[in-house]
């Protein structure tokens, strides 16, 4: 198995992704190969600092970089030998199983509309993240921040694409759905809400339990999938991370906040495209992108897209 991993993407990359890549060799599973894309003089300058082989790595050189001010789409059409280009060519062709970047977020979004596609079927992807349970589980949300302003058909699916994530990267036979809204009747909500819990009450193929609050999250009351649109998703991620950071700030250590940590979870896989693609924080720092690149193993591991491509031809 063989994981692409973006070098020039990110705040302080290369050294911090290469820092990462080093440290999360020893837990890959055996037969595990990162894949290093980027410039190749100071990829091996970097490892050389190090002391770490440049054998234990497949080096792929690159001599362009999509900035995290570029224009996504622009940038990933006019920058083909980028480190993402190059990466998401590489997914198309077979060459990597799967590919991981925390640079320019709208690039790898775009590219991964331009070259693996989405699942045929599959209405919008989106980014899922783990929410952490004070009882030591976790939950996945989605969408958390690709679109902001989702239809109830899509709301519909991202239930049925948090449920093959739950089940088969979390480990949970039958997963729990629930839709966030602003109160538990199943009246409330906007009117895209409203139609979507009708929606998701009527589905076969998910285990609905009806709306959930935002007082549910992070406790045992909260399910095991948590269906909202992205601009709800992003402000409970971001405002999760801020508590960890508020709480570090007052000298405060305590293990379930600590999973609210960025560094921790690493990154956030896009789900509905076809291949399994992880995308990782713009500040990552060298235990994120540990985390990213032993994530990105667990989802293709799982085969993830695949799973989601068997669901809905179901």
């Amino acid at each position: 198995m063989k994981i692409g991993l973006d070098v020039m993407g990110g705040d302080f990359a290369p050294d911090a992704i290469l820092e990462g890549a080093v440290d999360a060799l020893g837990q890959l599973p055996s037969g595990d190969r990162v894949v290093l894309l980027g410039d190749g003089q100071k990829i091996r300058e970097k490892l050389a600092l190090m002391h770490a082989d440049p054998d234990m790595f497949d080096i792929v050189p690159t001599t362009e970089v999509i900035e995290m001010s570029d224009h996504p789409a622009k940038a990933f059409s006019q920058k083909r030998d980028s480190s993402i280009a190059v990466g998401y060519n590489m997914l198309k062709s077979g060459l990597i199983d799967g590919f991981a970047s925390a640079g320019n977020t709208g690039a790898m979004l775009v590219g991964a509309s331009y070259t693996v596609n989405v699942i045929p079927g599959v209405f919008r992807p989106a980014l899922a993240a783990l929410i952490p349970n004070i009882n030591g589980s976790s939950s996945v949300m989605l969408d958390v921040g690709i679109n902001p302003d989702s239809k109830p058909d899509v709301l519909l699916q991202y239930g049925l694409l948090g449920t093959v994530y739950a089940k088969y990267v979390l480990g949970i036979d039958n997963p729990s759905v629930g839709l966030l809204n602003i109160g538990i009747e199943e009246t409330k909500g906007s009117a895209a809400v409203k139609s979507a819990f009708e929606m998701l009450r009527e589905s076969s193929e998910i285990s609905f339990k009806g709306n959930i609050e935002g007082h549910h999250l992070f406790t045992d009351e909260m399910t095991d999938v948590i269906v909202c649109d992205g601009f709800v998703g992003n402000v409970v991620l971001k405002m999760a991370e801020k508590f960890y950071v508020v709480l570090k700030s007052k000298g405060i250590s305590d293990d379930f906040f600590d999973r609210m940590n960025f560094e921790v979870v690493g990154g956030t896989p896009v789900l509905g495209i076809n291949e399994n693609v992880v995308v990782g924080h713009g500040i990552s720092n060298r235990k994120a992108i540990m985390n990213m690149l032993l994530q990105t193993c667990d989802v293709v591991h799982a085969d993830l897209a695949g799973k989601i491509k068997e669901a809905l031809g179901a």
